[in-house]
């Protein structure tokens, strides 16, 4: 895999987001961690969210702290309201204020349609569409007090949700998270909308098959990783590295004029390479 904490990848080698402050939900582990670590090294203090695996949120902190800014974990489900107001306002009483949300924490619960519960739907729901709402709304009320401070950044603030491919691509299977993403991607749209006239940023970065620990299964065999590679026009797959450069290029003044878009991060998945030699 690419990256690590000594990497010059692109747009990493320059403090794009210096003095900013940045909060990653689902900080501790894959795609989370990647981009904790990314904007860090970019020049941002960064708040670690997790909730489980408190030894591997702290091993983030202690990796962003290395770059000389300031970091912390904070354990809190995203899908519980209280627990989300009472991050965000730890965040503003410690750091002063926030400038990035990255909305990354995520999950599956895979099942047929018919043998789905409510249980596992709810929960991808819960987690997937409602976490995501619940933390642009709070990072929302900050931009919104502070408005822009030019010397830090054009805009008051930016929301990053972490979509997915699935966002646009049927998923059979998985109806609970295609369904999830799908809204994210709605969701995103529509608050871009609400929020561009305070100078609020907000936009999605679409993974496609990325080597996380949520997609094992996909790519940890050179069978499994054969089978993918058919769905990928570019002929690998991805590393949370790419996600995360993606996401500090959004968040970064380079592309202020962005707003309401998704990114697609996929190899070329969302071109239906099906469709290259036939259709």
């Amino acid at each position: 895999m690419a990256g690590n904490a000594d990497d010059a990848r692109g747009p990493l080698s320059v403090q794009l987001v210096a003095g900013q402050k940045a909060l990653v939900t689902g900080g501790n582990s894959g795609i989370g961690r990647a981009t904790a670590i990314a904007l860090g090294r970019a020049g941002a203090d960064v708040v670690v969210n997790y909730v489980a695996g408190a030894d591997e949120a702290e091993q983030v902190v202690a990796e962003i702290r290395g770059f000389g800014v300031r970091s912390y974990a904070h354990r809190a489900d995203v899908s519980d309201e209280g627990q989300v107001v009472g991050m965000v306002a730890r965040m503003v009483e410690e750091f002063g204020t926030i400038d990035i949300m990255v909305a990354n924490a995520g999950l599956q619960r895979d099942a047929p349609t018919v043998e789905m519960t409510l249980a596992q739907w709810q929960k991808v729901i819960d987690v997937n569409l409602t976490g995501q709402f619940l933390c642009a709304r709070e990072a929302t009320k900050e931009f919104v007090r502070r408005g822009v401070v030019p010397e830090v950044s054009r805009s008051a603030g930016k929301i990053i949700c972490m979509s997915s491919v699935h966002q646009i691509v049927p998923w059979a299977g998985h109806v609970n998270y295609a369904s999830s993403k799908g809204g994210v991607g709605m969701m995103m749209e529509t608050l871009a909308q609400e929020l561009a006239p305070r100078k609020i940023r907000v936009n999605a970065i679409a993974p496609g098959a990325i080597r996380t620990p949520i997609n094992k299964d996909a790519w940890d065999t050179p069978e499994a990783e054969t089978a993918l590679l058919r769905l990928i026009p570019y002929g690998r797959v991805g590393d949370p590295e790419d996600i995360a450069d993606a996401v500090v290029a959004m968040a970064s003044d380079l592309l202020d004029y962005v707003v309401g878009a998704t990114l697609y991060v996929d190899g070329g998945m969302t071109l239906f390479p099906g469709f290259a030699t036939g259709g």
